[in-house]
């Protein structure tokens, strides 16, 4: 199920600086969410495990039943819109997962989605948007006016926003230390922006979900790209320095000028 993966010398390096003894492994088979009884392969692999567990108050009853594994105390590794690669610090060492749906990508694309992960277990942050948004998760789902698998999407950017925030700080260094791994960062974030020019009238005409559109808009937070309207809100200091209370509050302001569509 699980195999090491061999690292080349920057990111060798860069798993060092950033977080020293993270496993990054090659799963055999794809997933969202890792089932329990194949998680439990890694207790050979790692010295111990800390499952997650929050208060299930946090959580809206009608919430995707993956919020509420999450919440619940079972060992949850990955959720949905993780990606090709997914990282949990629920085990100690942490572990990087590079899933066999990134098989055909250009090899540069795949090391720097290593090399993200990486930098965010060493950031500290939580490892799911919930450990972020806390009890203000019913706030934010009062506030959106969307379905709950739609207020999840939107939870989900709202939190990879702000990590972005604190990622992009370290990537904007790599130029010297890291030049290959830097290039990649600069390309990923210049390859979104064809995508961005026209979201903001997308999603006011409707032809695009306001929760496709955050996630879009979101995720290129982390490459220091200019962010179109409403969410470019997220994409500042403000944002870095209130966190949930500010995407709550963000969120209530811009449905609130949308008229609650």
């Amino acid at each position: 199920m699980f195999e090491p993966r061999e690292l080349d010398g920057e990111l060798e390096a860069l798993r060092e600086a950033q977080a020293p003894g993270t496993i990054v492994l090659d799963t055999e088979g794809d997933f969202e969410t890792l089932p329990p009884e194949v998680a439990e392969n890694l207790l050979p692999i790692v010295d111990s495990l800390d499952p997650l567990a929050y208060p299930e108050a946090w959580v809206p009853d009608d919430a995707p039943e993956t919020l509420h594994r999450i919440a619940g105390g079972e060992f949850t590794i990955g959720a949905p819109g993780d990606g090709g690669v997914a990282w949990t610090r629920q085990t100690d060492p942490p572990v990087v997962f590079v899933k066999p749906r990134l098989e055909g990508s250009p090899q540069g694309f795949i090391d720097f989605l290593i090399a993200n992960a990486v930098v965010e277990i060493g950031t500290g942050l939580p490892e799911q948007f919930l450990g972020f948004f806390e009890d203000r998760y019913a706030a934010l789902d009062e506030a959106v006016l969307l379905s709950s698998a739609d207020t999840y999407q939107l939870a989900a950017a709202l939190f990879d926003a702000y990590v972005g925030l604190h990622t992009r700080d370290v990537f904007e260094n790599w130029d010297d230390e890291y030049p290959r791994l830097y290039e990649e960062w600069v390309d990923a974030g210049e390859r979104l922006e064809p995508r961005l020019s026209g979201l903001s009238g997308d999603v006011a005409r409707g032809r695009t979900d306001f929760a496709d559109g955050a996630e879009l808009a979101c995720a290129a937070v982390k490459h220091d790209v200019d962010i179109p309207t409403p969410f470019a809100a997220l994409n500042t200091d403000a944002y870095r320095d209130h966190g949930a209370d500010f995407a709550v509050r963000w969120a209530e302001k811009t449905f609130e000028a949308l008229g609650g569509d």
